[in-house]
């Protein structure tokens, strides 16, 4: 009996089936199946199939970056405390509230109490502030009065902070006191400028130069109206550029003002000749400056503060002076570079140091260095012969800590590595080499050699190979390395024309190369040459030198390893003027980006003795071969060497120098004695073998997070399997397309599928169009045979469209659409009408006549000699020509029908294309569509399609196989891929579950999905009971709205596991039948097709009842779900350390535990607790109870009045009944008082920007009442608009005009405010410091405890544990969840999300029923929500707007959660509250129901 194991291993997904044959090649009707899945959130899915592959754990990641960040600055600030307390700098006020106790190191040279002190300000006794620098305040006055004295004579007030640029400025030439410089110092020591590393300028185009500029404007013109209300402006700027824009707002009041633009050029691919449009206008583009635009603002500032030639503070003291109302900080100031900043302070400390002992008194400087490295002996040294300007600048402030090695994710070396003796013990290590890096200069050459060596060439007429007529010679092959090694990469055109001087000539209709490589034939396909190599020698133009200055392999290799290890531009400016001391080089070799961290399979040590053996002719040199090597290459020439390899080599080696130009694989075997494959080469004999490489793998070995936890869960997957069946004798595999791809890949292929789906979209659409009208005739638009016909016309048809016809911006825009209006639609079809023509005829196709029996579908390659069902490989043309063309390909056909007069029924007599004509028609019809026009004009099936589909190099593709080979491997099998396992594609699998009839078995599985949504909508919207064959079967439909991204099958999860069965009973000769591997041999494929095929080609099943046992298998799949409730777990950090004795080691942190949480602890946003001061109406009778709080001065005088008189509340309440409730003319039954937040619903703020949202209701929750008036008196100008009047542009004109909405009073401009919200569930951050006031909300997806209580009566009390809460009890060592709640009430038991329930119909049931499982989702407070186990993606789930389209009665939003807007409910489908009566289920991964909680 064999075991074979079918698996569909999807991004986040892993279908298993397992089958059995027995002795006599039969299948047996044992059929086990299932679907692991691994939870993920739909943006990771989307943004991995976009290209885009973060970790789970990415985004905490970042948070620990920023904190450590934070963590740093802090700790950089306790350090200069300490230098400025030992220099005797600090003011006693600052002194005192930093711990000067050695033995506390959690206070020491740290504020205590969590106090934030200010330097310049200290506290006074009555709770004031006072400045200590008053005097030089009064300085910097007098240069006010000097340069603004309208401002020192209105009064206006000018910041006491201001004084610290001041200060800046005058320490530049003047002495100051000791505790200004202190305060310069920790100012710098926060804002220290941008550390930039080499090359993470923007990449330059050359064709488009992005500028940042500030310009004025001179006058603005309205031109015409635009679309949506706007109005087209005409902007003239002081340069003379003209600016046109769209705006809602007027942009008068523009003119004379200066605004910001990023302006970007175009120019041609020279990057000198500027483009022109074809008015002769300069190609020149408009916008605003915006966040992302930062670098251009760098650029901009750091270019001004260059040609003032002043310091950064005295070029920001200066700009105060002249422009007071100007914003500094963001605005006048961005983010600008380190050295500026350092180039100010070591100005301002060498005039200090001339004033100051302590910064050039050496005891000063030793007991400094001595506070900060007590037992560092070797760096105390190093400082003591630098200066304390040096200690305060490089060794405190603008320290930057060396980036962490990652070295250790880089592979080793399968062949190198090295020993070492651990003295204490004497035990020998062996350590592994790391491989070498791509952009490494010997491994350019050793891809290069391997390119070449590789390199075949072929006789195009009879597939002879001829490499040895073009290189016949080792100097040939030279010749050829030299010629490729300056270039970056290299396609077969060009070195074909360029190297081997080919010319095309005519082959058939084509013109082509009389030769062919061995490598894919593709224009577009490029093979790496010496990339390192050719961007050197690009920079080396650029700077004007000569291109023999990289000749010198030295050199060479040095400045390669400059420009990859070093990535601080300071640091590589100075190394690269030591290799040249040229302007023009440093500035060229700068701009080069750094090397990408790629590594290929070898060391470098290894890659050298390999090349020593791989060169050819001039550039082979025996000297560089390796003692070891030569020792083997004489054992070689002796007889001594494998059978196997001797019978692969092909030739005979007689002597040393014959030993060049060898093969990648006989190199690393004349080298090493076996190829590096071999090295993962095992044979797992248990599962225990398996599960000890699971516990053994290396973490991120894969480089993709989402690929790694997916294999791992495959191989633990297939552990459990191969335990459970004993033994596993074959493996067939299918991997998801997006598994195997490369990020960029990955996006291209996002891109594409977004493509389709619009054309599906479009062409439904249209297809309601034809049905519609009256000239077309049996169209069912949701016919996938019309849908199919109808896209290969559209797609015909726009390859006629061009730039020069009139419809083409209109027909090319509704062609790009997924569902055109009615009227483009009309316009749409009657310019596609006539466009299609028949290729083999020439003959237009009518539109109306498109879905009649006169055209059909005709496959270009025959689907008997070719399996293709690509649209590629599809055209429409007349029945009878199909039928007459039968099993010929394309050129085949019209040279045999050449000329020849077909009838056709419905459309009359056609003439079929002579060769001539059917070329010209092909080239000048499908120029657009490489690949259709390629396949129409083949006469033979190129041996290339075939090995295309079947081979799969790619690394992961590879990694799976060597894995799961190790389980079914024979004993003596050498290959790393085993022959018992067997990959299977994506087309194969969908024809076999079409042919086997999979597709009704999947339909008959979920259309009562779809039946329900019928009753919920009291609609037919989503499908109907049809007769189909004498059956009735219900056909499923969708609206064609919510088309978009749906697929029915991947609506249950357990469409995975159907895949694998069918990939399981996939056998090798099904699989090289559709693959077309016998294509070139038509007598073996039909040999083939008899074994496999019934009539039609329609594969045979497995077994007579395979579709019927199918079915019942997949109804008892329960599908498991990898579950993470991994909240904490505990963390070692390790610091380095230097002992007593000066030795450097590595240290564990002591103290108390350390815990790694898992999950986030809160949203990002941080609220702050505000006491909200608000008018409300409340009765006479309630306000007497607070009478300070009541509004009117009047009335609170007037009661004040009679309680002097001692009146009590009653009293008070006769009197104004006495007066009527009326007091001057006004009622005063009810009146307003002032309510303060905390009374009745405690409030929290943030500052949020103003934008489009601020309607009224949202202004109302602005704190600041004084701001809310503004801006509601500016929306009522906009008609309470907020889409005009929060626009970037009429925020601006609000803020020229804030006086105004101001009554008549001068405001700061608004464009930020404080946003108020009610505190609920909000809690604080910490216990200390200002953390006590700053209030987190929970994140989403963070309650993953959900406990479920029961007394005794059976009666259920629910509760969810908050994170914090379960943190602590973790911590603690106890379960997550309390063993009883605080009524005493045990636990029952608890859910975690993915966890799975049971919904019983009574106590009493005994067998579990698949459909009446529940997967847990979410929960809160006292409320699960829970969804059908099965499900994996919604049919219906649509916003209310939409749901009244599709709804007759009930508005129902959502498939399960009804009532509801969200995607799950409490209830099950029948009716009942889940968690009142579910019971819990444990799965195991293969869906084994393994103990079941009552």
């Amino acid at each position: 009996m064999k075991t074979i194991l079918g698996l569909d291993l999807g991004t986040n997904s892993i279908g298993w089936a397992k089958v059995c044959v027995d002795d006599n090649g039969n299948y047996t009707r044992d059929i086990k199946l299932g679907s692991r899945i691994i939870p993920m959130s739909q943006d990771t899915l989307s943004n991995f199939d976009k290209g885009v592959t973060e970790s789970p754990t990415a985004a905490r990641t970042g948070f620990r970056g920023v904190r450590r960040i934070r963590e740093r600055a802090l700790q950089r600030r306790e350090r200069l405390h300490r230098v400025l307390h030992v220099m005797g700098f600090l003011p006693p006020h600052y002194e005192n509230a930093i711990g000067w106790n050695r033995e506390e190191a959690t206070t020491y040279g740290k504020f205590l109490d969590n106090g934030e002190p200010k330097l310049a300000w200290e506290k006074q006794e009555d709770g004031s502030m006072r400045f200590l620098f008053m005097d030089s305040f009064y300085e910097m006055m007098a240069d006010f009065a000097k340069y603004q004295p309208g401002m020192v004579a209105d009064g206006r007030k000018i910041p006491l902070d201001w004084t610290l640029y001041y200060l800046r400025k005058k320490a530049l030439t003047q002495a100051i006191r000791k505790e200004e410089l202190a305060w310069i110092l920790l100012n710098f020591n926060q804002k220290r400028g941008y550390y930039q590393l080499r090359g993470e300028e923007d990449e330059e185009d050359p064709t488009k130069r992005e500028e940042y500029y500030e310009l004025k404007v001179v006058s603005v013109e309205a031109a015409e109206e635009g679309k949506g209300g706007n109005t087209w402006y005409n902007v003239t700027l002081e340069n003379g550029w003209i600016y046109r824009r769209q705006s809602k707002i007027e942009l008068n009041d523009w003119t004379g003002k200066i605004r910001l633009f990023i302006v970007t050029t175009e120019y041609e691919k020279d990057g000198i000749t500027i483009k022109k449009d074809k008015n002769g206008e300069v190609k020149r583009s408009f916008r605003a400056p915006s966040e992302d635009d930062w670098g251009l603002r760098k650029k901009r500032t750091e270019s001004r503060l260059e040609d003032s030639g002043k310091t950064v503070g005295e070029f920001i003291y200066d700009h105060i002076l002249s422009e007071p109302a100007d914003k500094i900080r963001g605005n006048f100031i961005r983010t600008i570079e380190r050295k500026f900043y350092k180039k100010e302070l070591e100005a301002i400390l060498r005039e200090q140091s001339k004033h100051h002992k302590e910064l050039k008194d050496q005891n000063t400087l030793v007991n400094c260095i001595k506070e900060l490295y007590p037992n560092n002996k070797a760096h105390q040294d190093s400082l003591m012969k630098k200066d304390m300007i040096y200690l305060l600048i490089t060794d405190l402030i603008f320290y930057q800590r060396p980036l962490k090695s990652k070295k250790s994710l880089i592979a080793d070396c399968p062949y190198e590595y090295y020993e070492y003796v651990i003295k204490e013990t004497g035990e020998i290590k062996r350590q592994g080499i790391k491989c070498i890096a791509k952009s490494n200069p010997y491994y350019q050459e050793f891809r290069l050699w391997q390119f070449i060596i590789n390199l075949r060439l072929f006789d195009r007429t009879n597939d002879k190979e001829i490499t040895s007529e073009y290189l016949s010679s080792m100097e040939d092959y030279t010749r050829l390395f030299t010629y490729l090694n300056d270039r970056k990469e290299i396609n077969q055109e060009f070195l074909l024309k360029d190297f081997f001087k080919q010319k095309k000539v005519k082959m058939g209709m084509e013109k082509e190369f009389p030769i062919r490589w061995n490598y894919i034939e593709d224009k577009e396909k490029k093979y790496p040459c010496n990339e390192t190599r050719h961007e050197l020698l690009a920079a080396l133009d650029k700077a004007g030198i000569d291109h023999s200055w990289l000749d010198d392999k030295e050199r060479f290799y040095r400045l390669w390893h400059l420009l990859y290890s070093v990535e601080s531009k300071e640091e590589a400016e100075g190394a690269l003027r030591k290799l040249n001391d040229n302007e023009d080089f440093v500035n060229a070799f700068l701009k080069i980006k750094p090397f990408k961290k790629e590594y290929g399979a070898y060391s470098e040590k290894a890659i050298k003795k390999l090349l020593a053996v791989m060169r050819i002719g001039a550039l082979w040199n025996e000297d560089d071969i390796c003692e070891q090597t030569r020792n083997r290459i004489q054992s070689i020439i002796n007889g001594v060497i494998d059978e196997k390899i001797k019978e692969r080599m092909g030739r005979t080696f007689s002597q040393l120098s014959d030993f060049q130009g060898l093969p990648e694989w006989l190199a690393c075997y004349v080298v090493y004695g076996r190829h590096s494959e071999t090295t993962d080469i095992q044979r797992w004999t248990k599962p225990e073998n398996l599960m000890s490489y699971i516990k053994g793998f290396k973490q991120h070995s894969l480089r993709n997070p989402i690929v790694e936890q997916c294999i791992l869960e495959t191989l633990r997957t297939v552990h459990d399997i191969w335990k459970e069946a004993g033994h596993i004798d074959e493996i067939h595999i299918e991997l998801g397309r997006s598994m195997k791809s490369t990020a960029d890949q990955r996006a291209r292929m996002s891109k594409s599928i977004l493509q389709n789906e619009n054309t599906n979209l479009r062409i439904k659409s249209l297809l309601m169009e034809l049905k519609n009208a009256k000239e077309f005739e049996n169209v069912r638009p949701y016919s996938p045979m019309q849908q199919e016909i109808l896209r290969i016309y559209e797609e015909g048809a726009l390859q006629e469209l061009t730039k020069e016809d009139d419809q083409y911006p209109e027909i090319s825009k509704i062609s790009q659409m997924a569902q055109p209006s009615a009227k483009e639609l009309l316009k749409y079809r009657l310019w596609l009408d006539q466009k299609y023509c028949s290729p083999y005829t020439g003959k237009p196709i009518s539109l109306s006549k498109l879905f009649t029996s006169a055209y059909q579908i005709e496959h270009i390659i025959p689907q008997s000699r070719y399996f293709d069902d690509s649209f590629s490989n599809k055209v429409i043309c007349e029945a009878e020509v199909n039928q007459l063309k039968s099993n010929m390909l394309g050129y085949e056909f019209i040279k045999k029908h050449s000329g020849e007069i077909v009838h056709c029924t419905m459309v009359g007599d056609v003439k079929i294309l002579d060769a001539k004509e059917y070329y010209n028609f092909v080239t000048e019809h499908y120029a657009n569509n490489r690949r259709k026009k390629e396949n129409l004009l083949l006469e033979d099936i190129p041996q290339e399609f075939l090995n295309r589909q079947m081979n799969d190099s790619r690394y992961i593709s590879k990694k799976v196989m060597a894995l799961l080979s190790n389980i079914v491997r024979e004993e003596g099998e050498q290959e790393a891929k085993s022959k018992f396992v067997i990959a299977c594609s994506g087309g194969i699998t969908d024809r076999l579950k079409h042919d086997w009839g999979l597709n009704d078995v999947w339909n008959s599985i979920v259309y009562p999905r779809f039946e329900r949504l019928n009753k919920l909508t009291n609609t037919e919207n989503f499908g109907r009971w049809e007769n189909k064959e004498g059956k009735q079967v219900f056909q499923t439909s969708l609206p064609l709205e919510l088309q978009r991204g749906f697929s029915k099958k991947r609506i249950d999860h357990r469409h995975h596991a159907m895949d694998a069965l069918v990939i399981a009973c996939a056998s090798n000769n099904i699989i090289n039948y559709l693959n077309n591997e016998s294509a070139k041999s038509q007598e073996k494929r039909e040999d083939l097709r008899k074994k496999l095929c019934d009539k039609n080609r329609i594969i045979r099943k497995p077994w007579e009842t395979f579709t019927q046992d199918a079915h019942t298998a997949l109804e008892n799949v329960v599908v498991s779900f990898k579950n993470y409730v991994r909240v904490i777990n505990k963390a070692t950090n390790y610091y380095e350390k230097y002992d007593k004795n000066g030795k450097k080691g590595i240290a564990e942190q002591k103290g108390q535990d350390m815990w790694a949480i898992r999950k986030p602890m809160h949203k990002e946003t941080v609220f702050g607790q505000v006491n909200l001061r608000r008018r409300v109406t409340v009765k006479l009778k309630d306000a007497l109870e607070k009478i300070p709080a009541i509004c009117d001065k009047e009335l609170r005088d007037y009661i004040n009045n009679l309680v002097a008189k001692q009146f009590n509340k009653k009293q008070i309440l006769a009197q104004f009944k006495n007066i009527n409730y009326r007091l001057n003319m006004k009622y005063v039954d009810k009146v307003d008082v002032w309510q303060f937040s905390d009374e009745k619903d405690p409030m929290v703020a943030t500052r949020k920007s103003v934008d489009t949202s601020f309607d009224t209701k949202r202004i109302a929750t602005i704190t600041d009442t004084g701001i809310q008036k503004i801006l509601l008196n500016y929306l009522e100008t906009k008609d309470n608009d907020p889409n005009i009047a929060f626009t970037p542009e009429g925020i601006a004109e609000m803020n020229k005009h804030i006086t105004e909405y101001n009554n008549g009073k001068q405001h700061q401009p608004i464009l930020k405010v404080r946003v108020s919200e009610p505190k609920g569930a909000k809690y604080q951050v910490g216990e200390t410091g200002n953390k006590t006031s700053k209030f987190v909300e929970a994140q989403k997806g963070t309650n993953l405890y959900f406990a479920i209580y029961e007394d005794k009566e059976g009666n259920r009390s629910y509760s969810t544990i908050p994170l914090n809460e379960v943190i602590e009890r973790l911590k603690q060592g106890l379960s997550p969840v309390p063993d009883a709640n605080e009524k005493g009430i045990p636990l029952k038991f608890h859910l975690s999300p993915n966890d799975l329930v049971y919904v019983p119909k009574t106590d009493e049931e005994n067998e579990i029923k698949m459909g009446q499982i529940y997967k847990f989702v979410d929960s809160s407070g006292t409320t699960a929500n829970f969804i059908p186990h099965r499900v994996s993606n919604l049919i219906y789930n649509v916003d209310k707007k939409i749901a009244e389209n599709f709804c007759n009665h009930e508005i129902i939003q959502n498939e399960y959660g009804i009532g509801s807007p969200q995607s799950k409910n409490q209830k099950s489908i029948t009716g009942e509250m889940i968690k009142a009566v579910c019971w819990k289920l444990e799965v195991d991964r293969l869906g084994n129901i393994h103990k079941i909680i009552k």
